[in-house]
């Protein structure tokens, strides 16, 4: 490692082979919890290159544990995190509105490393037993129409770095990396961004895949659709900006959407707004993340069906009822 790292402080990169390597004996334990820690730094002090975070990616995806969904074309809604707001959890209750109307979704995610409680901290909250078990997951799929994929449960190289991760509390590389590694290999995939560069690194990814995406950045900042300004939304087709009085109907405040400071508060605020006793601002943000991952599908005529379909979801129960069969098997 000393000689990796004094390759990387001389501003040199690694090539896609050389950072699938180390990032698979890091996963061995061939380095020591110092030695990786300041292998992760160096990515904090400059921007990883697409080699690199290709790498990475490969090594995740060689060591993996696959989740065979064939039959299903599933669906992901994830965040990078990382972007410091602090808001409640609105990509996995996008992921149970998204269910609600009949799509298939296998949600990836994980202990927040950034935040009070990332979606694997509700999950866990709410009651939900992580599993690896593809049957069990396949037949939760039937049932709820959405499954839950515990991170480190899937990927050996997540589960040897988490507490560095944790102990750290900053943005890794291993957050762009979430979004890259879904065991499910959904079709669609609807990922929100920390920032635009981690946006057109993720343009040019996605469009080599042949799968249908959509990447969002709100413009101030947030890594999925805020309300609370402009989105840049992404797509295999092209780019726009849209205005928060298009996509969700309203501006919010950005206090209007923050989440709890633990992870039973943060579960609390998830249950109110999953039974349809959220905030007008709160049901705004969440509709809004739901209806732009139905229309990645392509599947429907335009983005207000979509969004009327993400209400009737929330407003009928139907995305509770999800939540219900998925936890209460």
């Amino acid at each position: 490692m000393k000689k990796i790292l004094q390759y990387l402080f001389e501003h040199k990169t690694l090539s896609r082979e050389k950072a699938k390597e180390i990032l698979l004996d890091i996963s061995k334990g061939v380095y020591n919890e110092n030695e990786v820690t300041s292998f992760i730094t160096v990515f904090l002090m400059r921007s990883i290159a697409i080699e690199e975070l290709q790498g990475f990616r490969d090594a995740l995806l060689e060591l993996c544990v696959k989740v065979d969904m064939e039959g299903f074309e599933v669906m992901d809604i994830v965040g990078t995190g990382g972007d410091g707001k602090n808001t409640f959890n609105i990509s996995t209750l996008s992921c149970f509105i998204v269910a609600g109307t009949g799509s298939k979704v296998a949600k990836h995610g994980n202990y927040g490393a950034t935040s009070v409680s990332g979606a694997s901290n509700v999950m866990e909250q709410l009651g939900y037993k992580f599993k690896n078990d593809a049957n069990v997951l396949r037949e939760e799929i039937e049932r709820a129409n959405i499954c839950f994929l515990h991170a480190p449960l899937f990927h050996p190289a997540l589960k040897a770095v988490g507490p560095i991760r944790k102990n750290l509390g900053v943005r890794t590389f291993f957050n762009m990396l979430g979004p890259l590694v879904n065991p499910a290999s959904p079709k669609y995939q609807l990922i929100g961004v920390y920032n635009l560069e981690m946006a057109r690194i993720y343009n040019y990814l996605l469009q080599q895949t042949g799968n249908a995406f959509t990447i969002i950045h709100a413009l101030d900042g947030y890594d999925e659709i805020s309300l609370t300004g402009d989105t840049k939304v992404f797509t295999n087709k092209g780019e726009q900006i849209i205005a928060p009085e298009i996509i969700g109907k309203k501006l919010v405040h950005a206090e209007d959407i923050v989440g709890g400071t633990t992870p039973e508060e943060s579960a609390k605020i998830f249950l109110d707004i999953v039974k349809g006793k959220g905030t007008w601002s709160q049901n705004a943000v969440v509709l809004a993340n739901s209806a732009m991952a139905l229309q990645c599908t392509g599947k429907y005529k335009d983005y207000d069906e979509c969004y009327q379909l993400a209400v009737e979801s929330l407003e009928s129960g139907k995305a509770y009822q999800s939540l219900q069969k998925l936890i209460n098997a």
